[in-house]
């Protein structure tokens, strides 16, 4: 009974789940910081021997490319109101211009969307509604979620190294994920709104009175987007 306690007990069998629990769960409801969560684990695998880096950076891979997956399965073969919850609180006019970017870029997109805040949901209901090839997906996924992956585990890295102290490290990581999220955010939006800003000075474009609203009417399909070459 005593070994039993133990195990469950030790931050290895507390830790390993819960980086793998919350950053699945983050990556399909957005609810849980998951780049906090990657970031905290690392700074405590790099001041302790509770946690190994190299199991912490593969299960947070493994976790943010599953939720990816299953939202991009959510968003191609979904029904409307699966399609909509998917895409509550997104704007019409990112997702129109993420599904544009889409089909010029491909591949490349998925990979930045994960990268750049709140750029994974649009790109996945672009890859969606275009039906984006699931052989083209995965690997750009995989792709994106490591990279990902590692940025936030390299906060947790630095944070770890400066300070001796698991509980401070990991506070540290936290919220440095936090600042430099909020920052990236704040970027984001502001280089939208100068281009909102050109765009009305330009005047409307040709195609104003189309609707490709996909949070409340469902896009017409548009078929398979032709293969591009992409990661292997």
């Amino acid at each position: 009974m005593s070994a039993l306690a133990t195990s469950w007990t030790d931050s290895s069998s507390i830790g390993y789940p819960v980086v793998f629990g919350g950053v699945l769960l983050g990556s399909v409801v957005p609810v849980v910081p998951t780049g906090a969560v990657v970031g905290a684990a690392a700074a405590v695998a790099t001041t302790t021997h509770g946690l190994d880096l190299g199991l912490v950076l593969v299960l947070a891979t493994l976790a943010a490319w599953t939720g990816d997956a299953l939202t991009f399965a959510v968003c191609r073969s979904g029904g409307p109101a699966a399609v909509r919850w998917v895409a509550r609180g997104q704007h019409a006019d990112r997702i129109a211009e993420v599904r544009e970017q889409f089909r010029a870029h491909g591949w490349q997109i998925i990979v930045a969307g994960r990268l750049l805040p709140a750029g994974r949901i649009p790109v996945l209901l672009a890859a969606g509604a275009l039906a984006y090839p699931w052989r083209r997906l995965l690997p750009a996924s995989m792709l994106a979620a490591l990279l990902w992956a590692s940025a936030y585990a390299l906060i947790g890295v630095v944070s770890g190294g400066i300070f001796d102290s698991p509980l401070l490290a990991t506070l540290i990581a936290t919220c440095l994920v936090l600042v430099v999220s909020t920052a990236l955010n704040l970027g984001s939006a502001a280089r939208r709104r100068a281009a909102h800003r050109r765009e009305a000075a330009a005047g409307p474009p040709a195609d104003a009175g189309r609707n490709d609203r996909v949070g409340g009417v469902e896009p017409a399909p548009c078929g398979p987007v032709p293969d591009r070459s992409g990661p292997a």
